[in-house]
């Protein structure tokens, strides 16, 4: 259940009316809904219970620190793939040995952090990143446990920017040189590389992807078995889809009827299962609210620019991704009776639904029938609680917008707006670089 519903024409978050919250909080802000959380984690522990799992949240989905602290009092570990996602699991209060680490990319000061915060698992995306985990483990003294993230070659059928299962990615290693990978590093005893990562893309609308690359994987783990190998730890990544268009996405007991099974000969063996969900859980928990600034009627087209645009909310302009757009108040019968692309109410007019960037590519929703809508009114973009935030930029030199979370009448602002001071904090000081002296140049550090 998404707790976001209209009542006598406004729309409200749980107890809160998100009219008077834009009035207080200004816009654009991104609300969340605390009920919404707990029910999407709720569902979804209880739908993979049989396979005991380990779910660690995708802190990239939505990093704020009220969402995470939800979700951690939830019993939720992390998957984090930076520093500073680390960072942000860490002051959740989310012990280090309930954070998975991923990322294609970790720096040599990153895979220290993680190593001094005690995380539970790296997963491994190449040779020679193990090579460097394991000898800068080493040089630590200390051991870390680490998994191999393998590309099982399975097309999720989604965009081509989120697929990251098949042969042509950066990510993981292929299925046929898992057991070499093995051979060579398994024995390390400040690295043990005891599990198996895989994780095939986002969103997957079905579970059937995930029954294909669980069979390939659960063919290798046989292999490395004979071979000797013990893998104690399998992690099935994230990907699962989200209900951006009500009544579209499956349940996450339709995902758990399909994919359990085959997990059922794994945990019998004692292989501990994690799952990475990120999307699942937060997307429907958000929304985006903007101001609308003008509305502009070309030959062609009636416009309504907004305050939020492709600096807010990028997935439209990047992916082509689905929002459903909606005034946050509108006479009662205009209120949607489902979140749809083409709502069958009287007396709707397309509109492209515009920010304020200079790019033809800024808009949160295009050719889209909406009632009627005038300047100063607040629209509502519904789904916006996955990579709305997290994926948000300055482009433009716009301040960062804020972010509120509602816990049935109370309304907490869980990041300020930014202001112009933070938008200049990090350049009004300039520093001089002496070259040719390393020493000198090297970052500042804070005391």
């Amino acid at each position: 259940m998404d707790h976001f519903s209209y009542r006598d024409g406004r729309l409200h978050c749980e107890e809160v009316d998100l009219i008077d919250l834009a009035r207080l909080a200004g816009t654009p802000t991104y609300v969340y809904s605390r009920a919404t959380l707990t029910h999407h984690y709720t569902r979804l522990a209880e739908a993979f219970a049989a396979a005991r799992p380990t779910i660690c949240f995708s802190v990239k989905s939505c990093p704020n620190l009220g969402v995470l602290r939800t979700l951690a009092a939830l019993g939720s570990g992390m998957d984090v793939v930076s520093g500073g996602e680390l960072c942000r699991a860490l002051l959740a209060g989310v012990p280090g040995e309930r954070i998975v680490y991923a990322g294609v990319g970790k720096t040599d000061a990153e895979i220290i952090e993680a190593l001094d915060a005690g995380v539970g698992t790296f997963n491994i995306e190449s040779e020679m990143e193990f090579q460097v985990i394991a000898a800068l483990a080493a040089e630590r003294g200390a051991t870390a446990r680490a998994a191999l993230r393998v590309n099982p070659d399975v097309d999720p059928a989604t965009h081509k920017y989120t697929t990251t299962g098949t042969a042509e990615t950066k990510f993981g290693v292929d299925l046929s040189r898992a057991r070499e990978f093995f051979r060579r590093f398994a024995g390390h005893r400040h690295l043990r590389l005891t599990g198996l990562h895989l994780h095939i893309g986002s969103p997957v609308a079905s579970p059937e992807p995930y029954v294909r690359a669980l069979e390939k994987t659960a063919a290798t783990v046989d292999d490395l078995a004979r071979d000797g190998h013990v893998i104690d730890t399998l992690d099935v990544g994230g990907g699962f889809g989200a209900d951006y268009r009500t009544g579209q996405s499956i349940l996450a007991s339709d995902y758990a009827a399909r994919i359990v099974p085959r997990l059922a000969p794994m945990v019998e063996r004692g292989i501990r299962i994690i799952l990475e969900p990120g999307r699942f859980i937060t997307a429907n928990a958000g929304v985006l609210l903007a101001s609308v600034q003008y509305v502009k009627q070309s030959t062609a087209k009636k416009f309504l620019v907004c305050d939020a645009g492709m600096h807010t909310l990028i997935r439209p302009a990047l992916y082509g991704a689905f929002h459903f757009v909606w005034p946050a108040s509108c006479a009662p019968q205009h209120v949607p009776p489902r979140r749809d692309e083409r709502p069958d109410l009287p007396g709707l007019e397309p509109c492209d639904v515009v920010g304020p960037i200079c790019e033809s590519s800024d808009f949160l929703a295009q050719d889209r029938p909406l009632p009627p809508v005038a300047r100063g009114d607040v629209l509502a973009v519904f789904g916006a609680g996955a990579y709305g935030m997290s994926m948000a930029s300055r482009y433009n030199s716009h301040p960062l917008p804020a972010e509120v979370l509602v816990d049935g009448p109370r309304a907490s602002v869980v990041r300020r707006r930014e202001t112009y001071d933070d938008l200049l904090a990090h350049e009004r000081e300039p520093r001089a670089l002496t070259i040719g002296n390393p020493a000198a140049d090297r970052r500042d550090t804070p005391p």
